[in-house]
Parts: C-alpha cells; structure tokens; sequence
C-alpha cells in the first residue's frame, strides 16, 4: 500500500521489506560490524513508533485548537482585507499558516509510525550507535520550524515527495529545472487553482532567495554576532515568504487567493 498511497519510497526497499531482508539490507549498507556491533543486531521499532505516536497526538491537539482560533477564512473577512495595516496582515498570515501545519505534520508523522511499527523505514545506525528509523520519514519539524532559507524549508517538507521529483524531473530537465520540477509538482498535486498559484509563485520565491543566499550570505560569516544577526532576519524572511506561497495552498480556490494577494 505505500506504493500506491504513500510516503514515497525507493521500490527496491520496499521489496525488501515485503521479502523480510529490509533491515538486513540496511545493516550491511553501513557495515555494522564497524559500527561495534559483534552480531547482527536485531533493531526494534518500539522506541521510534512511541515518539512518533506522541507527536501525532501532540500535532492533532495543536491543529484542533490552533485551526479554530486562527481559521483561514479570517484571512477573507472584509476587516481584514481593507481596514488591517499591513503589518497586521501579514502577522495573522503567518499565524494562520503556523495553524494550518499541524494537520501535515499529524498525517505524515502517523504513516511514518505505522510503517515503523509495521518493520518498514529502518535507515541504518547513526554516528552514535543509535537505530534510525526515518528512511520513509516526510519532514524534520524542527528543521522547519528554525529554516533560514527557502531550499532549507523545502528540503524538509514532504522530504520524500521532494526526493521523488528531484529525481525525475530536476535532475533530467536540460533547461529551467526549477520551473519545470514546481509545474510538475503542481499538475502531482491535483488540480486546485490554489496548488497552481503555490507553486508558480514558489519559481520567483526560490530563484530570488537563492541569488539572495549566493550574493550576501558571505558577507555576514565574519563574525559570530553577524551571522546571528543573519540568520535572524532571514529565519523571518523566510517564514513570511513560506506563508504568503503556501497561502492559495491552503485556501485552493482563485477568489481567495485574489482577494490575499490583493
């Protein structure tokens, strides 16, 4: 079933899995008699599938609460569209839009559990010793959360999704890859206005933050107090910009999305 209703997964390990080789597969990848193992160790899900569980719970109750006081459709309120300053348009946007993502965060945390607690996702051992258990995983919440560029956002949201386009469409177009992998990513979606509204404003949205990182970023790494100072404003910068592209997402309709952008 992950096959056809995801996360999205390298099909070599998900025949793996359904051939009860997965985690020995996975073991041999990151040589685990050097990691100090002197058997082959036998990783056990409990402890992944606990933590992931919490934070499905944790993600529901967020969104439950979040999502009545902060709706969307405050964001179409006649107040708000022609009395509110900008400023306090642009704060309840982001407000909005920090409500609207635990429903992400509850649906794909809970498919990554229940995969684990089925023995699919093992990704090997880490630096530490430590049984990882995020092969199938679709985002770094923390990651997220402190991103201080759009790619670093991105990277992190839907990351298996993202892997997947990366591959057949980013890496194998010969011109404008990144127009191309967000069209694709777009017509993947369905087909809501809104989802065509995210992603073509992602194009600009992405092109510009990337030629902002290239042009200024090593201006601000002499120093400690500098680089904090930079990450900062481009953790804001970028947060911001994240809301107001992932808006029409949200809202999925044209007029909404006029009306916002108006």
């Amino acid at each position: 079933m992950s096959v056809i209703a995801g996360p999205c997964n390298n099909f070599k390990d998900y025949v793996a899995f359904i051939e009860g080789r997965h985690i020995h597969m996975k073991l041999l990848e990151v040589n685990w008699k050097q990691r100090g193992f002197h058997s082959l160790p036998e990783p056990s899900p409990t402890g992944a599938v606990i933590q992931k569980l919490c934070m499905t719970l944790l993600s529901l109750l967020l969104f439950l609460t979040l999502s009545k006081s902060f709706p969307v459709t405050f964001l179409l309120d006649d107040w708000f569209v022609h009395k509110a300053n900008f400023l306090s348009r642009l704060w309840y946007l982001y407000v909005v839009m920090q409500a609207a993502k635990p429903k992400y965060y509850f649906a794909w945390t809970l498919a990554d559990a229940v995969h684990n607690a089925a023995g699919f996702g093992f990704s090997g051992v880490d630096a530490d010793g430590h049984f990882c258990w995020d092969l199938l995983s679709n985002l770094n919440i923390w990651k997220i959360e402190t991103a201080t560029s759009f790619k670093m956002y991105l990277e992190n949201w839907n990351i298996q999704t993202s892997t997947w386009l990366k591959c057949v469409c980013y890496e194998r177009v010969p011109w404008y890859p990144t127009v191309f992998t967000f069209v694709l990513s777009a017509l993947w979606h369905g087909v809501y206005p809104g989802y065509y509204f995210t992603f073509l404003t992602g194009v600009p949205v992405t092109l510009a933050a990337r030629a902002m990182r290239n042009n200024y970023r090593h201006h601000f790494l002499s120093s400690k107090a500098r680089k904090v100072a930079y990450d900062v404003v481009t953790w804001a910068a970028t947060q911001l910009a994240i809301s107001y592209t992932a808006a029409p997402f949200v809202m999925l309709a044209v007029e909404p999305t006029i009306s916002l952008y108006k």
